[in-house]
């Protein structure tokens, strides 16, 4: 697998912004791919990939992809975090091609949390 590198990041933000006409805040859900160095090297381009082929197949045009740094749990990754309208975000670990389209179809589309591939349920953050 060759290495991710910066002009791939940019021609993936792009080609999200091409399949999506959604801002900040608005839209069904929001995909969050982790990746920091860990996430890179454990995968996290792959589930990138998936989860825009997954967009582009089902032609959707209400969900927000978005990438960030490292969430701190190295030995979990690849991760991604779904936050879908009114739910509370689920963060998913350990994926892999073929549980991230699961993950999109059941989740995203679906609005089913696939409790097998979920780390937690709610925010981590304090008000």
């Amino acid at each position: 697998m060759p290495k991710l590198k910066i002009e791939d990041l940019k021609k993936i933000r792009e080609k999200v912004r091409q399949t999506t006409t959604l801002r900040e805040g608005a839209g069904r859900a929001r995909v969050t791919v982790h990746m920091g160095t860990c996430g890179i090297a454990a995968g996290a381009r792959d589930i990138m990939d998936t989860v825009l082929k997954e967009i582009e197949a089902h032609d959707v045009k209400d969900v927000i992809v978005t990438t960030s740094g490292c969430a701190g749990l190295c030995s979990r990754e690849p991760m991604a975090t779904v936050e879908a309208v009114d739910h509370p975000p689920v963060r998913y670990v350990d994926l892999t091609r073929e549980k991230m389209q699961r993950i999109f179809r059941e989740h995203v589309l679906g609005g089913t949390v696939v409790k097998e591939f979920a780390l937690a349920i709610g925010s981590e953050r304090t008000v």
